[in-house]
């Protein structure tokens, strides 16, 4: 990716940060780390940061430890690498004081609280007048509408998502373990270049297929049932998402009828997304066909998410807390009914928001034509 775009996104930043008169801000998100600089490091743990972000008006830092000096000179050459070996809190304090930083900003909402109270205690040692305030959703904002490159990777990481599953549907038959054909579908997408899954596959049969997030079990598919297959993959740093629903034989009228079911109110909601739109009406159009059609204590979870570097983000589609559509985001569209001890039926679409309406992303259908 250009250098020019992570400049871009550094300005509008600072935008934000003269708007809120903050001399600094730290930026904690892994995704967010990388969105402004480019620097590809993964954190293995809420607790174990690989390097922080520190960008102010006139120049930007990337602070991190030794064992990422090489990957951070490398990939963020825009930015002075400031590599910590006490600590990050006593380096953070030390360069706050060397550049008279008097009110920080940090990334509030994502910070543990233990982090958050060394950053406030080193920084005010070292400087008595310091101030912290948290910023929530400052560079989210930005990457909740996509640029064309984004586009294009995310187009390219769910290629390879549907390729994978493709290979998969060839080969089900009953019989199978549900945790096998998961294993099969990680294996795949790395096998296929992928960098990761985006999420833990799910495959889920039968009674299991009730559970909106079900963990894959040892448990074989058998004739005459439903299994949800939910899967992504991570590609040039980007996440895709999916979801289909395939029938082992002939299942019985209650799985076809809910499917369709499923299946319509998917339909409807892509009908009306559109830039201009509300997230909340959008969800409401599923969720109250399905209603209508008899399951609507059946159908709990939002109607979908946002996607990019993060497999979940901002916008949610659900039925509060509603956001205005805008061109070139990126959403789920996955309505789904689940009768516990029975089964159920989730059915998943990315699509990109326009300005007259949506565009499926998804060029693999997989879809049954079953009427009610």
């Amino acid at each position: 990716m250009s250098r020019d775009i992570f400049q871009r996104r550094i300005q509008r930043v600072r935008e934000r940060l003269r708007e809120e008169g903050i001399d600094a801000f730290l930026v904690a998100v892994p995704e967010n780390r990388y969105y402004l600089s480019g620097f590809e490091a993964d954190d293995l743990l809420l607790t174990e940061s690989s390097g922080y972000l520190l960008i102010m008006e006139q120049a930007s830092y990337l602070l991190t430890d030794s064992r990422y000096e090489e990957e951070a000179k490398a990939e963020a050459p825009d930015f002075n690498v400031v590599i910590y070996r006490n600590g990050f809190p006593e380096a953070l304090a030390g360069l706050g004081a060397d550049l008279a930083v008097r009110r920080l900003a940090v990334e509030g909402h994502y910070l543990t609280v233990k982090l958050h109270g060394d950053i406030e205690k080193a920084l005010r040692e070292s400087r008595p007048d310091a101030e912290i305030v948290s910023l929530t959703d400052v560079v989210e904002k930005l990457r909740v509408v996509k640029e064309p490159e984004e586009i294009e990777r995310i187009r390219a990481s769910l290629a390879l998502t549907e390729k994978v599953l493709l290979a998969v549907w060839e080969g089900l038959k009953p019989g199978k373990r549900e945790r096998d054909v998961a294993w099969e579908i990680e294996r795949r997408i790395r096998e296929g270049g992928g960098e990761a899954v985006s999420f833990p596959p799910i495959v889920a049969s039968g009674a299991n297929a009730a559970l909106p997030h079900a963990v894959p079990t040892d448990r074989m598919i058998g004739e005459g049932e439903l299994v949800i297959f939910d899967l992504g993959s991570r590609l040039h740093h980007c996440c895709s998402d999916m979801t289909r629903t395939w029938a082992s034989g002939e299942p019985d009228h209650k799985l076809r009828e809910i499917y369709s079911i499923v299946r319509e109110a998917q339909v409807a909601a892509q009908a009306v997304v559109r830039a201009g739109e509300d997230t909340a009406a959008v969800d409401a159009v599923a969720r109250d066909f399905i209603r209508d059609a008899g399951y609507g204590d059946y159908f709990g979870h939002g109607l979908g998410h946002g996607l990019g570097l993060a497999v979940h983000e901002p916008p949610g589609l659900r039925k509060t807390k509603g956001t205005v559509l805008e061109e070139n985001m990126v959403v789920t569209v996955e309505p789904g009914i689940y009768l516990p001890g029975f089964g159920g039926v989730r059915l998943e679409n990315m699509v990109r928001v326009t300005q007259t309406g949506c565009e499926v992303l998804n060029g693999v259908d997989l879809m049954y034509r079953w009427t009610r």
